[in-house]
């Protein structure tokens, strides 16, 4: 009765007009291809030709079934189902007798004469509900997820626009119909006296609600205030940070005695499938998408509740690369999130990896004469395939990063990313930029002097806080592992340092990797001399004239939320009290794939 639906995402910056173009005719082509009355008639001619052999008429069955009426064709398609579910209980000969009533009765008597032998009728699954998108706002998400939800018998339709996001987090939901309105000031004076003697307004979705007289007025009553249960408010909060493939949150203390029955979850009635087409970049935009809708869903819980939200991610790698700052990047590179699925996951290098370079030369391939009388759903197939398939879940950790600006009137800016981070030695000084002499630069080498502090991870799992001050030109941070799973939710830095060697001919400079990793880090510049942050490989997320950066695994904001109501002041400032310990902590994004992490 609510059959999920896949969203294909794809970022028009990032891929060819002519992917985007195909992809669109492909899934406009598999919506129109496949009808109910097409799969029905085919469920019914399987069902009747493996029952009665070689007596059963194909072509005489497909004629009919194609000129009955649809409701005809569904009548005779529950009678088969009816007699299919009844196939256990009942003997052979009982169960072919009915079937051949049925198609006796589907035919009006069976046909004289030789009946042409034919395969077995193949009944192919039915395309599922599959639409395209191309991300141009940064909000879309949110709105098609909204869109998803909304009923159909709204007298707006699912088809008008939303109104914007801010608007929507102030909406109530009115007590008769459910129906979203806008919250009002109270102006009750708490005196039931000066209420109003006239009945309250319905809300515009009301308008056929007759008006109840019992409800003309509002009346208090005497009682006592109950206290919320711990579990009500435990499983109010886990239906706020479910996320899928996260870890289960542990078990709330009870009560001495029999354990009270935790109340029932709240069911999930749709599945949204988000598949995502593109390279690390379109992930890292998922990436911040994702922990605004977290951050959304932790103020007032919408989507969590009604929808059972997945990911997927598809590789396309366009012959020429778009953005800024690819030169040094190679096609590798670029898919570092779908490469370690590929290694984790057999089943996804073999069926999803190799879609990488094969989409883009199906988009560019010339029309075939052929092509516009037979649809080639390849593509539309492939996704319904790994969509189906693919629910094992492997979670990547989020990483929040804070930027100090150079400029002290300006606001830091707090931003995540998913694969990576990199920091350069900015090309062109600011004019805010001190002045600095340029016999110190010479003496000093290239780059810039960095105060780095850190906590680093050594293999008994160990955190030592360590800090160090060195010249470089640049650093870069790793979040995907390059081989294996033991490095995943660690950052692997990687810090170009500028060494400067004395020697009979002059000084001269070296550069030297300094690698090392770490779960947090805190990189300032001394002498306020700038540098620029990009985030994901995304040229469109570079920040400039950065003096210092902070970077940490990023939580889940319903932790935070309810962290900062029951903090309690304790000696090392991190302990949690209250819920939070059954909350989960970090802030994970799962992606599906066939077996999950095996390798």
């Amino acid at each position: 009765p609510l059959p999920p639906r896949i969203f294909i995402f794809a970022d028009p910056e990032l891929l060819p007009e002519a992917i985007c173009k195909a992809l669109l005719s492909d899934t406009e082509a598999a919506r129109g291809s496949q009808s109910r009355r097409d799969c029905v008639s085919c469920v019914v001619t399987h069902a009747l030709q493996a029952a009665l052999g070689d007596t059963c008429d194909i072509p005489g069955l497909r004629a009919r079934l194609q000129a009955l009426p649809p409701g005809d064709v569904e009548r005779w398609f529950q009678q088969v189902v009816a007699a299919m579910e009844g196939e256990g209980s009942s003997e052979r000969g009982q169960h072919t007798a009915r079937l051949e009533g049925i198609y006796r009765g589907i035919l009006g008597s069976v046909p004289a004469g030789n009946v042409p032998r034919e395969g077995l009728q193949g009944t192919p699954l039915p395309n599922p509900s599959i639409s395209f998108h191309l991300w141009t706002e940064d909000e879309q998400l949110w709105k098609e997820l909204a869109l998803f939800l909304r009923p159909l018998s709204e007298p707006d339709g699912p088809g008008q626009e939303l109104e914007p996001a801010e608007v929507r987090d102030i909406l109530g939901d009115c007590d008769c119909c459910g129906h979203s309105r806008f919250s009002v000031l109270s102006t009750d004076s708490g005196i039931e006296r000066d209420l109003a003697a006239q009945e309250e307004p319905p809300c515009v979705p009301c308008v056929p609600c007759g008006p109840d007289p019992e409800r003309s007025r509002l009346h208090r009553k005497g009682g006592i205030k109950k206290k919320p249960s711990p579990l009500d408010s435990v499983a109010l909060l886990q239906a706020g940070s479910a996320v899928p493939g996260a870890k289960p949150p542990g078990k709330p203390p009870g009560r001495s005695g029999m354990p009270p029955e935790p109340p029932a979850p709240l069911s999930r009635r749709h599945t949204a499938r988000l598949v995502l087409l593109g390279d690390d970049r379109v992930l890292g935009r998922l990436a911040q998408a994702f922990h605004s809708l977290r951050k959304r869903e932790a103020r007032r819980v919408f989507l969590t509740a009604r929808l059972n939200l997945q990911f997927y991610h598809i590789p396309v790698l366009p012959s020429v690369s778009a953005g800024g700052w690819d030169d040094q990047a190679g096609p590798e590179e670029l898919c570092e999130v779908a490469g370690y699925l590929g290694r984790a996951d057999p089943w996804y290098e073999s069926n999803i990896n190799s879609l990488c370079h094969i989409i883009p030369k199906l988009a560019t391939m010339p029309a075939l004469p052929s092509r516009a009388l037979v649809t080639d759903l390849f593509l539309t197939d492939v996704i319904a395939y790994y969509a189906r398939m693919g629910t094992q879940p492997v979670c990547f950790q989020l990483h929040s990063v804070k930027v100090l600006f150079q400029d002290p009137a300006q606001d830091p800016a707090e931003d995540v990313f998913l694969t990576e981070l990199l920091a350069q030695v900015q090309d062109s000084p600011s004019h805010r930029e001190p002045s600095t002499p340029k016999k110190k630069n010479t003496l000093d080498g290239p780059g810039i002097d960095l105060t780095v502090t850190y906590r680093k991870v050594v293999l008994s799992e160990r955190q030592k806080e360590l800090s160090l001050s060195l010249r470089s030109t640049g650093l870069l941070m790793k979040a995907i592992p390059a081989e294996g799973a033991a490095g995943r939710g660690c950052l692997t830095v990687t810090i170009t340092e500028i060494i400067r060697i004395n020697n009979l001919a002059g000084r001269s400079f070296s550069a030297v990797a300094n690698r090392f990793r770490t779960r947090s880090i805190k990189i300032r510049s001394p002498e306020l001399r700038p540098f620029t942050v990009r985030l994901d490989k995304d040229s469109r997320r570079t920040y400039r004239d950065v003096i210092g950066l902070e970077v940490s695994p990023c939580l889940e904001p319903s932790y935070c939320l309810q962290r900062t109501r029951t903090m309690r002041p304790s000696p090392d400032g991190t302990e949690d009290v209250g819920l939070v310990k059954f909350l989960p902590k970090s802030l994970l994004l799962p992606i599906n794939t066939f077996a999950g992490v095996i390798q």
